[in-house]
């Protein structure tokens, strides 16, 4: 081996912690499977335990006290050979096993599974699974080996996309190649190969490898054609060859290392080039560094350790700690610990960055679909840097979609990826207020760093009394819950209903879903159970008309109503427990309108009071406990977009095609009370009570078939909009939802990929820009579910239900906060009883008003944030007087004038989270 070192990692040194830091109660078996037998991700470390099929699964880092809460996965029903976790999700965790399959896992932060089941089964395989490795560039794609049998899976489709079976025996290793191209073996038959899985098994290439076929192993070195295979040579001394793929006909280098009865574990880091080989049996662990420029391996140092390694891992390079110059981090698995061993660089000093010793280096966002790399793509990952200080928020989205097969149950997670909103228009770029010149309105854009309501410095204070009011809802995050809440395998949907309907309609219990199918049937599916559909065909409603519009009663959960084109509307009755036969006779049926239905919406207050808007110009109100129509409201020239009661349930909103927003007040009289100038144009609008009913908002479109959103003061209707603001361009209406709790409306499109949220102000500039969410593919509806279904604890919000052609997928909202012991009740005012009615059909019709009761959401084991202990912030710049000692009056004048600047945008002042206001330190720009 050259001994000769003259790069900047000649000097690495390995520092073993003490024993307190080790990861202890640890119990292992001996294991005859190739396997590292431990693998680690950002979060998480998972290795074999000594019961068979189970792996322990603890935190990376240590808590309070320096405790990792440990769990148990019992995964196989046989040995555990290998496990890796996607380098695109710290959570998800790939296992095989000698039982022949091979699953996949959403554990929890703490290690603990989130179901009781696999989320995922590929196989069986009709033999032992000995590896697996996840693709470094494509989230839904995974190697396996099994016997003399390589497969490449894409998980989203649950199906294999190549099967490379040109092995003369049992498969020891799989390698991917940096970029994601090539995939590498190595075989008990002696021979290295290569392939290409997108272009089969006939575009391989193979070599003879090692003399002695006891244990193999095959690693890609960076990003190069190069790999290196360890092995047994022919006098059972281990030896390391270095291959160049382009020429894979014989070794480039051979290296002799130490002398070992134990199988290598080969771990590299592209990064540095270093890599650490330990024995499985030994105590030493070599570190090496690999060089292609010039065939070489160095041996950099050796670290002896107490105990025999049973297996070992590297912690992945976004994990490690730069400002320690910690360069690579390997846990060792012993009999009783996991012993983690930090590799460092000495430098002088350690409060600064060392780029020298740390590029840039791949991300953890998937580049590529499956679907997409195997038609050809080979786009690579983007680079991020290590720099603690450039390092990028990890947010949203990244889906990974896990499907397992038909007769199992299937469940879907995705991991948050990076909030987009570049694609959104800056809302100051077209706002408009009559009374508020454009000029002196703030640009939102340019408030998304500042603090949620709170101030704790002069010097914020200064920056936001420039800048304007900022939201304390704009780092909100998007999530798509995991795949074990949704409901899929959804069959014949009706996506064609009519744009003034939401798509489908949903209460805290059900979902109802219209069918294109004969008959109008209506499918209505209980939320309680969440999982695949049978194939088979289930109960449903059989509603007679097409379905114009579809709403479930709000103090009946048993009630749903179901206007159709025939105009009539129908009123079913849903047994306790769900459909468990097909309804075909209505509880009752509405007769009045002599045209088809435009929408039906219920009185917020009053029980068995419902709004209906038709074809024939009219909006008649129904009492549903009767079965009269007790108002016939008109004034309108045109078709019907909109209706919407006020929250008091006074009065009732429309927009029309004919240019007008209309205010009703139903019981006095059946003609409009006010009207204004509406969205322009006749493709559609909506209209939603905010700000406690002192404003309405119109989504439509303007003249340039642009999406606008536009605020009214329901008091000075006429007057026209007070604001608006342009969204962007697109052929769908904006869908709202406002929360009045929070005031925050979500406006989607149906076909649309966007969520956009804002937080509407009565007061300029009224909207407030808040974080966006976006998934990769359209969906056909977007609704929500009452906040009583928000988990507050993990400060969630907002929580709806997102319709796709085949499946129900759950995404809550939530607000990034670090103190999540406490509860946060500046996000989460009393809450109205909104499922009990505050009046009956009759009182409310005979002239009476009320509102509902208010119940709070907070836990009862939990303290409002409000009440949490205050810590002092420290100022960390200095005091005036250091700048004005001695210095010229021209130096006095620069100096306090670059540290005003400096002060007024200093990340180190005293920020809110400092005041327990909670929010997460790596979410401030």
């Amino acid at each position: 081996m050259n001994r000769f070192r003259t790069s900047k990692f000649r000097n690495t040194v390995p520092r073993i912690p003490r024993k307190e830091a080790w990861i202890s109660d640890v119990r292992t078996a001996s294991s005859a499977s190739c396997g590292n037998h431990i693998k680690a991700s950002c979060s998480l470390v998972a290795f074999n335990s000594e019961s068979t099929g189970v792996l322990g699964i603890v935190p990376l880092e240590a808590k309070e006290g320096n405790k990792r809460p440990g769990s148990q996965l019992s995964c196989h029903s046989d040995l555990v050979t290998d496990f890796d976790f996607s380098p695109f999700d710290d959570l998800l965790l790939a296992t095989c096993s000698v039982d022949e399959t091979v699953k996949l896992w959403r554990l929890s932060e703490s290690g603990r599974p989130s179901p009781s089941a696999a989320v995922g089964t590929l196989g069986p395989e009709g033999c032992q699974v000995e590896t697996l490795l996840f693709h470094p560039t494509v989230g839904d794609v995974i190697a396996t080996g099994a016997g003399r049998t390589a497969k490449v899976w894409d998980l989203a489709q649950q199906k294999s996309l190549a099967v490379l079976e040109c092995h003369g025996d049992q498969i020891q290793s799989l390698t991917w190649k940096q970029d994601g191209t090539l995939l590498g073996t190595s075989c008990k038959d002696k021979k290295l190969r290569i392939f290409d899985p997108r272009a089969g098994p006939e575009a391989s290439q193979s070599t003879q490898g090692h003399e002695n076929n006891k244990d193999s192993r095959l690693i890609w070195i960076s990003a190069s054609d190069y790999v290196l295979s360890f092995g047994y040579g022919q006098m059972r001394v281990q030896e390391a060859l270095l291959w160049d793929t382009r020429r894979f006909t014989a070794s480039v280098a051979s290296f002799t290392l130490d002398s070992s009865s134990g199988s290598l574990i080969p771990l590299y880091d592209a990064d540095t080039g270093l890599l650490v080989l330990a024995g499985k049996g030994e105590n030493v662990l070599t570190c090496c560094e690999v060089s292609t420029a010039t065939p070489s391996l160095t041996q950099v140092n050796q670290c002896l350790v107490e105990t025999k390694s049973r297996g070992a891992a590297m912690v992945p390079k976004l994990a490690v700690d730069v400002m320690a110059c910690e360069v690579v981090r390997v846990l060792q698995l012993t009999d009783g610990f996991v012993v983690p061993i930090s590799y460092t660089v000495p430098r002088k000093s350690v409060q600064e960055f060392h780029e020298d010793l740390f590029p840039d280096t791949a991300g953890n966002v998937s580049s590529v679909s499956a679907q997409d790399w195997w038609t050809g793509s080979n786009k690579q990952l983007e680079k991020v840097s290590l720099n603690p200080a450039k390092r990028p928020q990890k947010s949203l989205s990244c889906s990974l979609s896990l499907s397992t097969r038909p007769e199992q149950q299937t469940l879907q997670h995705t991991e948050t990826a990076k909030s987009d909103t570049s694609g959104l228009s800056s809302p100051a770029s077209s706002l408009t207020s009559p009374a508020t010149p454009s000029s002196l309105v703030p640009s939102l854009s340019t408030t998304s760093g500042l603090s949620s309501g709170f101030v704790s410095s002069p010097s914020q204070k200064s920056l936001q009394s420039i800048l304007g009011p900022s939201s304390k809802f704009r780092h909100a995050q998007g999530t798509l819950l995991h795949r074990e809440l949704h409901i899929t395998n959804l069959k014949g949907l009706n996506l064609t209903t009519p744009g003034e309907c939401d798509g489908f309609c949903l209460n805290r219990q059900r979902v109802a879903l219209p069918l294109l199918s004969a008959g109008a049937q209506v499918a209505v599916l209980e939320l309680s159970r969440p999982g695949r559909l049978p194939d088979t065909s289930m109960p449903t409603i059989q509603n007679s008309s097409a379905v114009a519009d579809i709403c479930w009663d709000p103090f009946d959960l048993h009630r749903l109503v179901v206007a159709g084109e025939d105009a009539k509307i129908r009123v079913w009755r849903i047994p306790e427990g769900g459909l468990q036969e097909t309804l075909s006779e209505p509880e009752a049926i509405l007769r009045g309108h002599t045209e088809k239905i435009y929408s039906i919406k219920f009185h917020p207050l009053a029980a068995d009071i419902l709004a209906s808007s038709s074809y024939d110009m009219s909006v008649r109100i129904w009492n549903l406990g009767s079965g009269k129509e007790e108002r016939l409201l008109t004034g309108h020239s045109d078709q019907i977009f909109s209706l919407a009661w006020s929250p008091d349930g006074q009065l009732l909103a429309t927009v029309s095609k004919d240019g007008k927003v209309r205010l009703y007040e139903p019981r006095k009289s059946t003609e409009p009370v006010q009207e204004g100038p509406g969205p322009e144009g006749g493709r559609g609008a909506r209209v939603v009570w905010v700000c406690a009913g002192k404003y309405l908002l119109v989504s439509g479109f303007d003249s340039q078939s642009q999406r606008q959103l536009y605020l009214y003061s329901a008091e000075a209707l006429s007057q026209g909009p007070t604001c608006s603001i342009g969204i962007d361009v697109s052929p769908s209406t904006l869908i709202p939802f406002y929360d009045e709790d929070t005031s925050i409306v979500f406006l989607t499109g149906r076909g649309d990929t966007r969520v956009f949220l804002y937080e509407i102000i009565p007061e300029a500039p009224f909207f407030l820009d808040c974080n966006s969410f976006s998934s990769s593919d359209p969906h056909k509806g977007f609704l929500f579910l009452p906040k009583t279904e928000c988990n507050v604890r993990d400060v969630e919000f907002a929580k709806a239900l997102r319709l796709r052609q085949t499946a129900l997928e759950p995404i809550v909202f939530r607000v990034p906060r670090v103190k999540k012991e406490y509860f946060q009740d500046d996000l989460f005012p009393d809450t109205e009883v909104w499922w009990e009615p505050a009046l009956s059909a009759s009182a409310w019709l005979s002239g009476s008003n009320s509102k509902h009761k208010r119940i709070s959401l907070q836990p009862k084991d939990m303290t409002p944030v409000s009440e949490a202990p205050k810590d002092v912030p420290i100022r960390k710049y200095a005091p005036s007087s250091f700048y004005l000692e001695e210095k010229s009056d021209e130096q006095k004048k620069e100096e306090l004038l670059n540290a005003m600047v400096a002060k007024l945008g200093n990340r180190d002042d005293p920020l809110p989270q400092d005041a327990f206001e909670g929010v997460a330190e790596d979410e401030w720009d």
